[in-house]
């Protein structure tokens, strides 16, 4: 695999496959927030025929990167260190994760997460640590 590069570093997590793959889309991403969508599908379910809680946990790790990485203005990327996720409810429909910077340093980001479902019933919340680090350089 390669790293994901471009000219507009905002512009890189719309070609990253795996978003892709799985149908997720950032709504914003700046000043220590992000909000990311993701619609259930067939392919994203589970036996209880809700979003798989694999996918969940996937838009709650993303979006908190996002809101960690949008504090400076996409200059930097923002890698797992650790995730706590907390599922209160099925995830069906659409599902939407608001994510906040709560704080940082220079070389970590502690962010938190809620997911809610179209009728804003919270599906799911998380908690996560990202350690900055600098963006890929390309081939």
């Amino acid at each position: 695999m390669k790293p994901v590069t471009g000219p507009d570093p905002r512009q890189l997590f719309g070609q990253v496959p795996f978003m892709q793959l799985i149908g997720m889309r950032r709504e914003f991403s700046q000043g220590g927030r992000a909000r990311l969508a993701i619609d259930a599908r067939p392919e994203l379910g589970n036996v209880i025929g809700a979003v798989h809680g694999g996918v969940v946990t996937t838009l709650i790790d993303v979006a908190m990167a996002s809101a960690a990485v949008s504090r400076f203005d996409f200059q930097r990327t923002a890698v797992t260190l650790n995730l706590c996720t907390s599922f209160l409810a099925p995830g069906r429909g659409t599902l939407t994760c608001d994510s906040l910077l709560e704080s940082h340093d220079d070389q970590v980001a502690w962010c938190s997460a809620v997911v809610t479902d179209a009728e804003g019933s919270v599906v799911a919340r998380g908690q996560g640590t990202f350690r900055y680090l600098p963006l890929p350089g390309g081939d």
